[in-house]
């Protein structure tokens, strides 16, 4: 205390602090300033008892005003549970096709159809329906079991080799054992020229008949009732070139695509449904 004295400059008390000769001054706080923290303090203290604060043992100091967030959030979800209900039953009294000719359900089907893809579909097919090795393609027109709205949403309700009683099934055979590696690779050859791909090959061509045309159509552009690919548009699903058709011959890949009748509500199977039918491949 003895270090405290007046600057003779401001005529301010010093804190009797000094560093390299420069005193500290003791200046008061401005009073708005004070008056300004004083009320933050009772406000405060006064949501502390309004408003739901502090955690107890067996849960929380509610407040006096009785305010929950969950609360509000269940009250909004109801009220926009009661907006959405009309359109959501005509979506369930109305075929997919008649919502896709229908304006106002169609933009309701496409915003829906497109949360349904991404939470559901998306990780496999690609954000955009691009697809990836194993996954087809659903922005091309390119289908195995048919690109029609009703195509789609039967494959989307029964899914592929799934576990539902109508799903699409579908099975290459091993020809490994069957035929020997000259045939297969000849056969190969014969595929990939049907593309464009390769060169021709009699041999091959004969064999292919003979194996591959109940399912592939002898032109090799597919039969959907079998869900067997169109093998003369360059489009494949499990890799490109000669190895890669090689062997698909000798053991073949055959992918999973889930059931989603029981996992999705039938509103959303039809959404989604006309979501992929416009992603640019639907027929």
């Amino acid at each position: 205390m003895a270090n405290i004295e007046k600057d003779a400059v401001t005529g301010t008390n010093t804190t009797g602090h000094e560093w390299d000769g420069i005193k500290e001054l003791n200046t008061p706080l401005p009073r708005w300033w004070l008056w300004t923290f004083y009320a933050t303090i009772i406000f405060a203290i006064g949501y502390w008892v309004a408003m739901p604060s502090w955690p107890t043992l067996s849960g929380y100091a509610q407040g006096q005003l009785g305010y929950s967030s969950r609360a509000n959030l269940v009250e909004d979800m109801k009220a926009q549970k009661m907006e959405r209900a009309s359109w959501q039953q005509k979506f369930a009294s109305m075929d997919t096709a008649d919502i896709a000719k229908d304006g106002t359900l169609l933009n309701y089907a496409m915003a829906g159809g497109k949360l349904v893809f991404a939470d559901n579909c998306a990780p496999c097919h690609g954000s955009q329906g691009s697809g990836g090795p194993g996954y087809p393609v659903l922005a091309d027109d390119d289908w195995l079991w048919g690109g029609s709205l009703e195509a789609i949403e039967a494959t989307i309700r029964f899914g592929i080799r799934g576990a539902h009683g109508d799903t699409r099934t579908s099975e290459m055979p091993v020809f490994g054992g069957d035929l020997s590696a000259d045939q297969i690779a000849a056969v190969a050859d014969h595929v990939l020229s049907l593309s464009g791909a390769g060169s021709a090959n009699a041999d091959g061509a004969a064999i292919f008949v003979e194996q591959c045309a109940a399912c592939h159509g002898e032109d090799g552009k597919g039969l959907r009732d079998f869900g067997a690919p169109n093998l003369t548009d360059g489009i494949w699903l499990y890799g490109t070139g000669r190895d890669a058709v090689i062997a698909q011959m000798n053991k073949p890949k055959h992918g999973v695509m889930p059931t989603w009748e029981g996992r999705l509500d039938d509103v959303s199977i039809k959404q989604v449904a006309i979501y992929v039918h416009t992603l640019g491949g639907g027929e």
